[in-house]
């Protein structure tokens, strides 16, 4: 075990986790209004019908998958007969159907978005800093997986004996750093890769991935008002008298 190794699997993950809450803790005091995925709908609305559904579940659904294999111990699956060949092949088929979606998805979504004047227009800085830190993790997930576990020797890649016991010896404040010296190269790039993925979230419009539309079925609708004559900087229409009030000589007036 090197320094190296230490500082990588021991230490960046702590760093990661602090940058990830604080930065959560400084958007929400500074910057609620900027909490947001910044739509530029009204700029395309054709390609972003197709490459939004399918982006959003694909990664959502990687995301599933990744949770379950890492939170949930090898010892568990075995306890309930499910063998490893059988899990491998779920994981597997699963795996990359998620995948695919959420290719197609970000590659549908990177055309719009460069292809559009007004989606391009849009895009900041920070947005290119994020696309650049998100396909980075999606590129060598999908490598990964199509290596070992597709093309690779029978069954694959086993991380559950390595990966996932270190990532929740993370959370028990006992990393356990030598599980990751042995893990090929692809796939410690791409855990990499998604801790720092993690560590910018709050930094930019992926933020929003928090904000679920709980109370949007329930909430209030939104009302409208005239302004009142004195502060309207435009004169009403004629004919439009807004109710209860009357015109006098052209202004409108408290009806009776």
């Amino acid at each position: 075990m090197t320094a190296l190794d230490v500082a990588v699997w021991g230490v960046f993950p702590y760093i990661v986790v602090v940058t990830f809450v604080g930065g959560l803790v400084w958007r929400w005091k500074t910057d609620q209004f900027g909490w947001t995925s910044r739509s530029s709908q009204l700029h395309e609305s054709k390609i972003l019908r197709w490459g939004s559904p399918l982006f959003h579940v694909g990664i959502l659904l990687v995301l599933v998958g990744h949770i379950m294999g890492i939170l949930i111990p090898k010892g568990w699956t075995e306890a309930i007969g499910i063998t490893e060949h059988t899990y491998h092949l779920v994981a597997t088929i699963g795996g990359v159907a998620a995948a695919f979606m959420a290719v197609v998805g970000f590659v549908l979504l990177m055309i719009r978005r460069f292809m559009n004047k007004g989606v391009r227009r849009k895009t900041t800085g920070n947005d290119k800093v994020m696309l650049i830190l998100l396909v980075i993790p999606l590129a060598l997930g999908a490598f990964a997986t199509f290596h070992h576990q597709v093309f690779g020797e029978e069954g694959g890649y086993d991380y559950r004996e390595t990966i996932a016991p270190w990532l929740r010896s993370i959370f028990t404040f006992n990393p356990q750093i030598e599980l990751m010296t042995g893990v090929p190269l692809d796939f410690q790039l791409h855990v990499i890769a998604g801790i720092l993925l993690i560590a910018i979230v709050p930094y930019t419009r992926l933020v929003h991935m928090f904000s679920a539309p709980v109370g949007y079925v329930t909430r209030p609708y939104v009302v409208y008002r005239s302004r009142e004559a004195a502060v309207s900087t435009a004169k009403r229409p004629r004919g439009w008298n807004p109710v209860g009030q009357r015109r006098v000589n052209g202004d409108p007036a408290e009806g009776a």
